[in-house]
């Protein structure tokens, strides 16, 4: 059997939490791929590694020394070195590392350094070979992943080292140049290297005991999701859950292999299991069927008006070919006979929103175009939603008691998700009294 297990900054940030991740480990001899990620905060104020070595290639782009913030990202190091009584040549590997940046240096290579180092570590730390990411971890020259080249490599230098340790974060280009993911993308990491391995279980360990039901930050003790499909999944991650990197779904769900949230700090805690499909599932799960309630804010609903636009073909087509000239995903499309709406992020749509109505105006010849800001976007996810009467008669009825305006709703095709758009102000209060009405 084999386990490929990632392990999160706030995992790794200290000598004591490399203890707890080697105990980990340890615990069982199946966990024989470690991918991590570099050192994340120790305590609130704290800085991450990763966020330092953003701040060292400002300085280098702008020809200012580097050096003191760099000697704040060697003690990290250093600590880790010798709370855990390793015998690497440390100093050797950042002297390295400081006078490999330079102005030449891009921004990925220079923050991809965080991870390389703290894998270079724990490598060391449990006994296992060091294998560089760069040297696996492909990404064609449009930034995608090389999934059938990544598979390869990895599987060709996994066959000559059965426990290996992996940084997270990045690969390469075909030219050796360093690629990475977005912030988080340890997690997409450690998806594809359990894809390629064809693994049994990938586990993904943080700082929290499995996905939440609701954001702690808005709704007390949510209860813990014990499991969830990838399809709920990926709703809940792309509406906010700040669980896992949205991109971490695709790798390990084309081979349904399992994926566990657990927590370092409490390995004992079940977590949450993430599989296609569940054949059993538990007595809550079956009376409560939404098995999460997440949003984001600050969106705008646009919305086009046309008399007998329903027998004009290609009126929607031709005004979204307008927004996507301007570069602007939209989000959700409510229509009507007579009108149609999209929703899009408002950050994204202000610097070019006038001139993209006025060419609206121009080409469509509309009879309103009308702009509402200052809108929030709530998921209700649930795989049984589709299978229980009278949910969307509860929801509207449980806004209204709490006077809750709704200014837009959307069901999935899949039918495993209702979208509601409310304003910005009551975005709290709408999780709040959504998760106390559905729990």
């Amino acid at each position: 059997m084999l386990k490929v297990v990632k392990f999160g900054g706030s995992s790794l940030a200290s000598s004591e939490q490399f203890a707890r991740v080697k105990a980990i480990v340890e615990s069982d001899p199946d966990r024989k791929v470690v991918v991590v990620s570099a050192p994340g905060k120790r305590f609130k104020d704290d800085t991450k590694v990763t966020d330092l070595l953003y701040i060292c290639h400002a300085h280098i782009k702008y020809h200012a020394s580097f050096h003191d913030v760099f000697e704040q990202i060697a003690d990290r190091y250093r600590e880790i070195c010798q709370g855990c009584g390793l015998t690497q040549d440390l100093e050797k590997e950042l002297a390295f590392v400081e006078e490999s940046m330079n102005a030449a240096s891009s921004v990925d290579e220079i923050v991809s350094r965080g991870e390389y180092l703290n894998a270079k570590l724990m490598a060391e730390y449990l006994g296992y070979t060091f294998i560089d990411s760069k040297d696996w971890l492909r990404f064609n020259y449009d930034g995608r992943v090389d999934f059938e080249g990544s598979y390869e490599a990895l599987q060709g230098l996994f066959a000559h080292a059965k426990q290996v340790v992996l940084p997270g974060f990045y690969g390469s280009f075909p030219d050796g140049e360093i690629k990475t993911f977005s912030r988080g993308g340890s997690d997409v990491t450690g998806a594809i290297a359990a894809a390629a391995l064809d693994a049994d279980a990938y586990e993904n360990w943080t700082d929290v005991s499995g996905i939440l039901m609701a954001d702690p930050r808005i709704v007390d003790n949510p209860r813990p999701i014990e499991q969830v499909t990838f399809g709920e999944l990926r709703e809940l991650s792309y509406m906010g859950a700040d669980v896992l990197h949205e991109e971490t779904v695709f790798p390990v769900r084309s081979k349904n292999i399992p994926l566990y949230i657990k927590n370092t700090n409490d390995p004992a805690a079940r977590g949450t299991l993430i599989l296609e499909e569940f054949e059993r599932e538990t007595e809550d799960e079956k009376r409560r069927f939404v098995t999460g309630i997440t949003g984001r804010k600050h969106y705008s609903i646009i919305t086009v008006s046309k008399a007998r636009m329903n027998e004009e073909p290609g009126f929607i087509r031709n005004t979204l070919k307008i927004v996507e000239k301007y570069g602007i995903t939209v989000e959700h499309i409510p229509s009507s006979i007579d009108s149609f709406s999209f929703v899009v992020s408002t950050q994204k749509i202000e610097p070019c929103l006038h001139d993209m109505i006025n060419e609206m105006n121009d080409v469509l010849h509309p009879d309103r175009i009308k702009v509402d800001h200052g809108i929030s976007l709530i998921a209700i996810v649930g795989r049984r939603m589709a299978w229980n009467v009278g949910v969307s008669g509860k929801l509207f009825a449980t806004l209204g008691e709490n006077n809750i305006n709704i200014r837009m709703i959307e069901q999935g095709a899949d039918e495993i998700n209702i979208i509601i758009g409310v304003a910005d102000k009551d975005f709290k209060k709408t999780i709040r009294v959504l998760y106390d009405s559905f729990t």
